[in-house]
């Protein structure tokens, strides 16, 4: 079979340092910001000429933290709890055998300055660091399919997990106004979303964890239904 060599165009820069924390899926925590610097040849205008006509973007994209680890014709779904296994092409696992993932994501502006090119993006869940393959305009008339199922992913994913913040998080969020404005609902739906190991999930007693998210060290506890950021502290 031939082999084809694929140039990354840029690279994405993301609140998520870490894949821990990152969503299932695009789009799930608007408040997820990203930019997408364009490197070598492909940092030129022309590139992007017309993009801003259209409100959202498929990226196409590497595994890069996951394509040196193998892959493997069955893995386990977060969705159903990690104890069932599924063909990797009925799933969206990152151990696929050409690494490659896609994202739609929403293009909140093109920017360019000082000889760089990047756009600004929301709704990512991308890791930052994500070499970028390609770029295509999504297409709503074509891409949008309201009549589409989807088998043991058909719902988005929803928990009953409750979040609160400690006094000194509160503070901690409010002073990053002119940098992070959006910091306090950005955590919140982050933890909403459970990203606990499927594992994990079914434990009683008191958990207690920590994320990286900008630059920003995150800890909290889960105990019941209750996701409590205690501490926000700067790396």
């Amino acid at each position: 079979m031939e082999t084809y060599q694929i140039s990354p165009l840029g690279t994405i820069h993301s609140p998520y340092k870490q894949k821990f924390a990152i969503p299932r899926q695009p789009r799930l925590i608007p408040e997820a910001r990203a930019q997408l610097e364009f490197s070598g040849e492909f940092n030129r205008e022309e590139f992007v000429r017309g993009l801003a006509d259209f409100s959202h973007i498929w990226l196409l994209f590497r595994f890069h933290e996951t394509a040196d680890k193998g892959w493997s014709p069955l893995v386990r779904p977060p969705r159903l709890g990690g104890n069932e296994k599924k063909g990797v092409f009925a799933t969206r696992a990152t151990f696929r055998p050409n690494a490659i993932g896609m994202s739609a994501v929403k293009l909140e502006d093109i920017c360019y300055k000082n000889g760089k090119l990047w756009l600004e993006l929301s709704g990512i869940d991308l890791l930052d660091g994500t070499p970028i393959i390609d770029i295509k305009p999504y297409l709503p008339y074509s891409d949008s399919l309201p009549d589409a199922t989807a088998g043991f992913a058909d719902t988005r994913p929803e928990t009953e997990l409750e979040v609160c913040f400690s006094e000194q998080a509160i503070e901690f969020c409010m002073k990053q106004q002119n940098t992070h404005p959006h910091l306090y609902q950005f955590i919140a739906k982050v933890l909403k979303q459970d990203p606990r190991p499927a594992y994990k999930k079914s434990k009683g007693g008191v958990q207690n964890y920590g994320m990286c998210l900008y630059d920003f060290n995150i800890k909290w506890k889960i105990e019941n239904n209750l996701n409590t950021v205690l501490e926000i502290s700067h790396q």
